[in-house]
């Protein structure tokens, strides 16, 4: 039940974040392009893979990095902080698993399927409105 807390809180806090970076990016880059959330997954890859390399490598970290502060900044602060982190961690660890295929597959049904339902779903509710 803890982990779930820390990870709703990290979650909410992360989100809070990214809203807030990306329209302070906004004032500078404008709007025509989405270059806040670009630069927010970009930054969350860079610190979730790192954090994924110490957690692995640096077996001294595992001390600090408690499965609740795993919840609370990985899934939950970085969870709501970029909209791809999770995923291009989860697809480089099946790379180096070397399950390159499904890697390949991950990636082109994740951002595949995903971009079609959001038609279906944003279509949908356009016809009915």
């Amino acid at each position: 039940m803890l982990t779930i807390l820390l990870i709703g809180i990290g979650g909410g806090i992360g989100s809070i974040c990214r809203f807030g970076l990306s329209e302070w990016l906004s004032i500078y880059t404008g709007k025509a392009f989405p270059y806040g959330i670009l630069i927010v997954n970009i930054l969350g890859c860079a610190v979730i893979g790192m954090l994924a390399a110490f957690i692995q490598k640096a077996h001294i970290i595992e001390h600090f990095l408690t499965p609740y502060a795993r919840g609370l900044f990985i899934t939950g602060f970085l969870g709501g902080f970029t909209t791809f982190s999770s995923f291009s961690l989860d697809a480089l660890v099946l790379f180096q698993n070397g399950q390159a295929g499904k890697a390949l597959l991950y990636i082109l049904l994740s951002v595949c399927l995903s971009m079609i339902v959001v038609f279906i779903g944003f279509s949908a509710v356009e016809r009915y409105l």
